[in-house]
């Protein structure tokens, strides 16, 4: 039997039954990557395993100079085929790791390849899926078809033209493109020098001078309008915690000036002035009936030196500590207060944080949107087999897994959607078990509708998202 079989992941023949019958088949809707729409838009042909496969993919990065590789084989000079094949001598060294689980499934699901890869089958398979990457069903846009791909979403500063989600438009491509609204250079009144070039841009963009704090709000809602009218119906955001130390307008003016001026806000003003930004966003996302995503946790870039060689998301990031209870709860609690809170997604880095992120999205179900705040799945170092069961169990004991919208990729490879798949299957795994340990009903009626419902139809229904 190959490794990847019928059954990978389920151990069970009710799971089994779950998954074949009512999860296999679903549509994907990818409502959070960080795919490149231009990509997209051009329908790129990639030429090898390292273009589609490794060019962005910190996790492998990470894993390899774990491994001892050399930086020159992993964002260095060294050729495409050399980069894989560095690449394949690690792979038998992550077993245990969720990337020896991805690699081969990927693999499977791409390309038919059930051979192991390391370093003495890898030739043979960067010359088998070379030839495979050069028909028009592996392009960009027939990947997406292929892996039955509804719609997706991408992420987008405020500055972005979205001329390549307008082009997948205009072309009549059947899958939705959609962009993703990241304003988090917007809150780095602490980095002056790469902020004001930034509010430069935006600026640019918006068409409205922003000399003002109230000219900055002005322009973030010009491009929260524009994002919209290209079919934009969510912001993310990546935070080491929830802002919500409040402060006046004026005070948010003062600082805005400071910054604007080239003098750094103090670690409490950047503070103050993140939450009231994030304050605003949070308005118009309920004005314009959009879903707010909450990323909470990360300790970025923590090798300086690499972040100055190489630069941001490189895979040298770790989960953080953080306190997230009180702050989280005053953000979500001031917008509640105005009558202005949005859908929301919370989403942990830190799985010691689930029952609290679990419990706080329980607070503020009002009785006008199932799941309104969603305790989100499992993400970065815990969108793995085991984070995604602990993510599940904590949601079903502290909430209501019936109304959870389910996976998303959060990748930067066309070769990531069998995450969907690996999630569905996690999914029927634990279901299963609960049915022969008869702690929930052998109903399929009652819990295959749930299982469809999680891995597809709760997301098109709570995101609002154009999908054909």
């Amino acid at each position: 039997m190959s490794f990847i079989h019928d059954d990978f992941l389920l151990s069970t023949k009710s799971a089994s039954r779950l998954y074949h019958t009512f999860a296999k088949d679903e549509p994907i809707l990818d409502y959070h990557n960080h795919l490149p729409p231009k990509d997209i838009a051009e329908n790129r042909q990639f030429k090898n395993l390292f273009e589609i496969w490794l060019e962005g993919d910190h996790y492998k990065w990470r894993a390899m100079r774990c491994n001892g590789v050399p930086e020159e084989f992993i964002t260095g000079k060294a050729s495409p085929r050399d980069k894989f094949l560095a690449w394949a001598k690690t792979v038998p060294h992550t077993l245990r790791n969720p990337l020896y689980h991805w690699t081969h499934l990927e693999l499977k699901r791409y390309f038919g390849i059930d051979t192991l890869l390391d370093e003495k089958t890898a030739p043979a398979i960067w010359e088998q899926t070379e030839a495979a990457l050069a028909k028009p069903e592996m392009s960009a846009r027939g990947i997406l078809r292929t892996q039955k791909v509804k719609a997706l979403c991408t992420t987008d500063d405020p500055i972005d033209d979205l001329a390549h989600h307008q082009k997948c438009a205009a072309d009549g491509f059947e899958v939705g493109v959609y962009p993703t609204f990241r304003p988090d250079k917007a809150l780095a009144v602490h980095l002056p020098e790469a902020w004001n070039a930034w509010c430069d841009k935006l600026s640019s963009a918006s068409g409205i001078e922003v000399k003002s704090y109230a000219s900055l709000l002005d322009a973030l809602k010009q491009r929260h309008d524009f994002f919209h009218s290209v079919g934009g119906r969510l912001s993310d955001h990546g935070l080491n915690y929830c802002h919500s130390n409040f402060v006046s307008d004026a005070e948010a003016e003062r600082i805005f000036q400071k910054a604007r001026s080239g003098t750094a806000a103090s670690a409490q003003e950047q503070d103050q002035f993140a939450s009231n930004i994030m304050l605003h966003i949070g308005r118009l996302n309920a004005a314009r009936g959009w879903t707010m995503q909450l990323h909470l946790g990360p300790v970025r870039n923590n090798n300086s030196r690499l972040a100055r060689e190489i630069g941001a998301d490189v895979g040298c990031d770790s989960i953080g500590d953080y306190l997230q209870a009180e702050t989280l709860s005053r953000f979500l609690d001031r917008l509640d207060t105005e009558n202005a809170l949005p859908k929301t997604v919370l989403y942990n880095v830190n799985p010691a944080h689930n029952y609290v992120f679990g419990t706080m999205a329980g607070n503020f179900a009002d009785g006008t949107t199932p799941g309104k705040v969603q305790f989100g799945s499992g993400w970065w170092f815990v969108d793995q087999k085991e984070g995604m069961e602990w993510q599940i169990n904590a949601l079903s004991n502290l909430g209501l897994l019936s109304r959870f919208i389910g996976m998303l990729t959060d990748s930067r490879s066309f070769m990531s959607f069998p995450r969907h798949e690996y999630f569905r299957r996690t999914l029927c795994n634990l279901l299963g078990a609960d049915i022969e340990g008869g702690l929930i009903p052998n109903d399929d009626a009652l819990v295959g509708s749930m299982v469809k419902n999680i891995c597809y139809a709760n997301a098109k229904a709570y995101l609002g998202l154009k999908v054909s």
